[in-house]
Formats: structure tokens, C-alpha cells, sequence
């Protein structure tokens, strides 16, 4: 399936930035959820391996002692990368509009995905969103409130799936802050024993 053309099919996406990549939906174990679209669409995780998104993906990836090294590598491997928020930000900070804009389309893009054992949450905002799909949908919170630091280590789970946060994997502050890749890398490595990648 292609997952733009499936998300057409299912709501008006109102111009959301979505992955135009084909998928064997049932093949999907793990949902990684970055934090904001990119102000380029041709710099998303499924936009060309010379793609900024794409790029950072294939670093950490490889850091992780992955088989793979870019985001088409770990589809077929079983891993969906996707974005929280499907427009992009023009400030600093996540407006809570696009926040709210967002939700919807994030909904229906995992509902595409019905063997999925992993929800990666790369951020606080793709915390903040995968929380409101499943409050909306269970009336509570999948992860509980707390600095991500403490939370990785805890052991969370939502309607039978392991929920990991972990850290944004795009943009400047990766390039800045070896600790937080360090940790990402260490959670990807946890990732693929999950599934046994």
C-alpha cells in the first residue's frame, strides 16, 4: 500500500506532509515518531537517501549496530519512520494548533499498521501526540509524565505494544548534544532485540 494514497483515501489530510512510500502494512513492527515534518518535503526520511532526515536516520542507525543504514533499509526490516506533526513550524516551539491539526492524521497513519510491537516516540511532542491518539481512543495517557531521561528506563507498555521514549532524531541539536545520540543509539540497539532484526 502506499501510505499517502491510504491516508487520502480515509480523511482530508488538509495538506499534511505525509510519506508518499509503498508498505506492507502487516510487515511493520516498529513505529519510530519524530517530532515535526521538515520545512522541505524533499528532506524527509523517505525522500531520497541524500535527504537531511534520511541522512540522520542512517547515522544513528549504524551507530546502533543496525544491518541497516537509511530509513528505506529499515522498512524493509520492519521499521516505519514517520513524523509527529504534519505540517511544518515556522517558530521554535510547536504551535498547539498544528499540534491539534496533527492528531488525526497521526491517528489513521498507525491505525495502517496492525502488527506493530514498538512505538518509538522521538521527543517530547511525539510523546505529546501519540498520548492524545490513545487517550482519545482509551481514555488514558500511554506515558506518563516525567523528563525522558528517567521515563527510557522504564519498562512501558500501551494495548500490548512496548512504548519507548527516547530523543528527536533530526535537525541541529543532534549535531551538538553526544549524549542524547548516545542514548538514541542505545535505544534503536534495544529496538532491533525487541523484534530480533
Amino acid at each position: 500500500m502506499n501510505v499517502r494514497e491510504e491516508l487520502e483515501a480515509r480523511l482530508d489530510l488538509g495538506g499534511a506532509l505525509v510519506n508518499d512510500v509503498e508498505v506492507d502494512g502487516g510487515s511493520v513492527k516498529v513505529v519510530m515518531i519524530n517530532e515535526v515534518v521538515p520545512p522541505d518535503p524533499s528532506d524527509d526520511f523517505y525522500s531520497g537517501p541524500e535527504s537531511e532526515y534520511a541522512q540522520s536516520a542512517g547515522v544513528l542507525f549504524e551507530r546502533a549496530g543496525t544491518a541497516f543504514s537509511s530509513p528505506a533499509d529499515a522498512l524493509a526490516a520492519g521499521i516505519y519512520l514517520t513524523n509527529a506533526i504534519k505540517w511544518p513550524k515556522e517558530e521554535t516551539a510547536v504551535p498547539k494548533e498544528l499540534v491539534e491539526r496533527s492528531i488525526p492524521v497521526l491517528e489513521a497513519e498507525l491505525a495502517l499498521f496492525p502488527r506493530v510491537e514498538v512505538v518509538m516516540l522521538m521527543g517530547d511532542v511525539a510523546k505529546k501526540c501519540f498520548n492524545a491518539v490513545c487517550k482519545k481512543r482509551g481514555g488514558r495517557n500511554a506515558v506518563p509524565s516525567g523528563s525522558t531521561y528517567k521515563l527510557r528506563s522504564s519498562e512501558i507498555t500501551y494495548d500490548g505494544k512496548r512504548v519507548m521514549p527516547s530523543y528527536i532524531m533530526t535537525g541541529g541539536n543532534i549535531q551538538i548534544e553526544k549524549s542524547k545520540v548516545q542514548m538514541i543509539t542505545e535505544d534503536i540497539a534495544e529496538v532491533i532485540r525487541l523484534i530480533g532484526a
